[in-house]
């Protein structure tokens, strides 16, 4: 019997399972401990962090895929704050990104802060003409007018339609919409503009505009592992919580009465009547399907469709560009990027991570076409040398962590409490107003934990 179940046993006292330890998991735990709630996290890799996680792959560090910290984050920094965790120290504020289209001779450079940078941020506005020109930037208003409105007055049949129509739709120039809008879209979320829901690209930007003094970019000084998840863990351990890493959770035991618990994949099984299944998106629908594929409330979610993700990242004897900041490649298969020596991966003489965009068609091809692609999309936008003294490179892919940001999919995002007693749901992918990204996960977490909390008071 493990030292842990020992522990509970000795207590007289259940805690609440957590399974995954993500940021949703991370988070939702935090909220419990915080409140004086026992807390065993069941997590299946070796490390904590999820889909914002760091490790070694056959010899060198890389992490899930390329990250940002976006300023407009209300949740995120709070809950770090409270951990004890210096944003300062784990982030590097980036002041303007780039865009390079293979077709433009210049590339566009937009400041991305309001407050530190406001000359920077203006002149990326009523600039950058030879890369966009005034009158493509105008046919933008109108269509981000009517979007921010449809998105507050309508959301549902915003959902519907997707980005590329909605784009059309509205006037919106060929040029503006290659070197804009995909840029905002696809380089973020890897998806190509026809598969993508208006609605989701509307509602990324939406809550950042009473925000707009927040509105930057923060590059994480080390893997995020290793500067907010270990220690958002170390935090919840510091307050009584348990975390087990190594422990696959495979099934959740149910009985006439409802919740037992669950069973590792070794056999090993932890009594509880409330869990919390924060798992990536795949994985939870895995474990809620053998008990509930027949309960209407579950079915809707049991169909959410999740997207494949690639990423390239690489070490190389020079560094890709003469600073670390966002980058994003239109009009190829890289989607966004950045240089990391400098932040990151402090020690490289050159590292970077490369976000491909459609993902669908490069799931399973080689790893060595998936770097041809990439070196072929860096070379189109005039970084051939910068990848002509790589020495090494990682493809990290997978088709388990996101939902797909898709037309029609927003109706079918779970709410964090169902209707099983004592079973919650935390994940980017249930029902919160910051889609896919880690504010996301966090108020997921959040939402379940004062679920639980609610629940304790009845």
């Amino acid at each position: 019997m493990s030292a842990l179940r020992e522990n509970n046993q000795k207590k007289n006292e259940d805690p609440t399972i957590i399974i995954g330890a993500g940021l949703a998991g991370l988070s939702c735990a935090f909220e419990l401990v915080d409140h004086g709630k026992p807390v065993l996290i069941l997590e299946a890799a070796p490390y904590v962090g999820g889909r914002t996680g760091n490790w070694d792959e056959r010899g060198m560090e890389v992490e899930s895929g390329f990250h940002k910290f976006i300023g407009y984050y209300k949740e995120l920094p709070k809950l770090l704050e409270r951990a004890g965790i210096d944003l300062d120290q784990m982030l590097a504020w980036e002041t303007t990104m780039q865009v390079r289209h293979p077709d433009a001779e210049e590339y566009g450079e937009f400041g991305l802060d309001v407050i530190h940078a406001p000359l920077k941020t203006l002149s990326g506005v009523l600039g950058n003409n030879d890369f966009i020109t005034p009158g493509d930037k105008a046919s933008l208003v109108p269509f981000l007018a009517a979007g921010f409105k449809d998105c507050v007055s309508r959301p549902e049949e915003l959902d519907e339609i997707s980005l590329l129509d909605y784009a059309k739709q509205h006037g919106v120039n060929e040029q503006a919409l290659e070197r804009i809008v995909e840029p905002l879209s696809s380089g973020i979320f890897f998806m190509p503009l026809e598969q993508y829901s208006a609605y989701a690209f509307f509602g990324l930007f939406l809550p950042g505009i009473p925000r707009i003094h927040k509105m930057r970019i923060g590059a994480f000084t080390g893997g995020m592992t290793d500067v907010m998840c270990a220690p958002l863990a170390a935090a919840i351990e510091q307050k009584g919580g348990q975390i087990r890493t190594n422990a696959p959770v495979t099934r959740l035991l149910v009985g006439v009465n409802g919740l037992e618990g669950v069973e590792l994949k070794d056999g090993e099984r932890f009594k509880a009547n409330r869990i919390v299944v924060a798992a990536n998106i795949r994985r939870s629908q895995q474990l809620l399907e053998e008990h509930f594929s027949e309960h209407e409330w579950f079915q809707p979610f049991l169909t959410l469709d999740a997207m494949p993700h690639v990423t390239v990242q690489f070490e190389s004897a020079l560094p890709l560009l003469p600073e670390d900041r966002t980058i994003f490649g239109p009009g190829t298969d890289v989607g966004s990027f950045g240089e990391q020596s400098r932040t990151t991966f402090r020690g490289r003489p050159g590292r970077a991570s490369i976000i491909m965009v459609n993902p669908d068609e490069l799931i399973d091809l080689p790893d060595e076409e998936v770097w041809h692609r990439a070196r072929r999309g860096l070379a189109a936008i005039g970084l051939h040398e910068g990848v002509s003294s790589v020495t090494e490179y990682r493809i990290v892919r997978g088709n388990e962590n996101f939902y797909r940001i898709a037309p029609g999919n927003e109706r079918k995002r779970p709410e964090q409490v169902t209707p099983i007693r004592g079973l919650y749901l935390a994940g980017d992918y249930t029902k919160q107003p910051m889609f896919t990204t880690m504010e996301g996960a966090v108020l997921s977490g959040q939402k379940a934990a004062a679920g639980i909390l609610e629940e304790a008071t009845e």
